[in-house]
């Protein structure tokens, strides 16, 4: 008996030990030039805030911020003084000090262009990263930067926020077997990414999420306020996003299954993607598989493929195979 009870003693002051250290976990923030920053640190560090994520705490900031993107350098100021309301979040000079400082980190730069080199300069340090969408600015970066954190030892997860909103919008829906969905949403155009990086990739993960990976082919219809985006998947199935311009700013899914047809706007939180980011700190352990993440934004890089040739439909493997990066 009394060696259960030690037994137990032990167990129980592991687990608390564990739990001290899940606790204690210090974050750091690098790109101050997103609404995600601010958006963060409310969920981390305010237990005040009634979608309060335990765990870690946001414990230090780089500010980065892109001169030639306009929604990028003219917030970069504001949101470093909607962040001084923490007093506990240091603003390093350096990623380098940042680093330094922190457990685990998250590359929340708006500008994809800017985040191969940032996962360059913690990667090294084998902490584990959460890199905000898009993953970068080109598929040859998305692909460099997870083979990176392969030969590293990095663990690394991507994901939009609308993953989580769309998996909770249908849970416990019915429709039988799945043959395919269509989802809607923004998709604002910034010139200096792929058309559907900067803000049609919401949708496109939303797309992700009901459909999973095994996409072959893509096919963009382009117009001045729309792009409508179909992929066929290797079993069949076919998964369509619109993207919107100019009009309402609503995310929409539509779910076709072999016993009903599934339709749902998605309420938004940023508190349920908070939550994996957390677990993944904790277990390095990615809640969303880099090989899923890399064909999503091949999908996306297909469709500017499609766009380029008039709406040819296009093949993912081909625009991987382009898109090595070099060795």
């Amino acid at each position: 008996m009394r060696l259960l009870s030690l037994t137990r003693s032990v167990l129980c002051l592991g687990l608390a030990v564990l739990a001290a250290r899940a606790a204690d976990l210090r974050v750091g923030m690098i790109g101050l030039d997103t609404s995600h920053a601010v958006a963060f640190a409310r969920i981390l560090n305010d237990p005040a805030n009634p979608e309060h994520v335990a765990g870690a705490k946001i414990v230090a900031a780089f500010k980065g911020g892109s001169p030639d993107i306009p929604k990028s350098i003219s917030r970069v100021e504001g949101f470093v003084n909607d962040l001084k309301k923490f007093p506990e979040i240091v603003i390093y000079d350096s990623i380098a000090e940042l680093v330094k400082n922190v457990d685990a980190v998250m590359i929340l730069s708006v500008d994809g262009r800017a985040h191969l080199a940032q996962a360059k300069a913690v990667f090294p340090s084998g902490k584990p990263v959460f890199i905000d969408k898009p993953v970068a600015g080109s598929l040859r970066d998305v692909l460099a930067i997870f083979q990176l954190a392969k030969e590293t030892g990095a663990p690394c997860f991507s994901s939009s926020s609308l993953r989580y909103n769309t998996a909770s919008a249908l849970k416990g829906e019915g429709y039988g077997d799945l043959q395919g969905a269509f989802t809607y949403g923004p998709a604002e155009i910034e010139p200096h990414h792929p058309d559907l990086y900067w803000y049609g990739i919401h949708a496109v993960e939303m797309l992700y999420t009901v459909m999973g990976q095994g996409c072959t082919t893509v096919v963009r219809t382009h117009a001045n306020n729309t792009d409508i985006v179909t992929g066929t998947w290797s079993d069949g199935r076919v998964g369509t996003m619109r993207g919107n311009r100019g009009g309402k700013a609503v995310y929409g899914v539509t779910v076709f299954g072999t016993t009903a047809v599934v339709s749902k706007v998605p309420a938004h939180s940023y508190m349920p993607l908070v939550q994996d980011i957390v677990k993944f700190f904790q277990t390095r352990i990615a809640p969303v598989a880099p090989a899923e993440t890399i064909e999503l934004l091949a999908f996306m890089e297909a469709a500017d493929e499609s766009k380029r040739r008039g709406g040819a439909p296009v093949a993912i493997a081909d625009v991987m195979a382009a898109n090595r990066p070099a060795k």
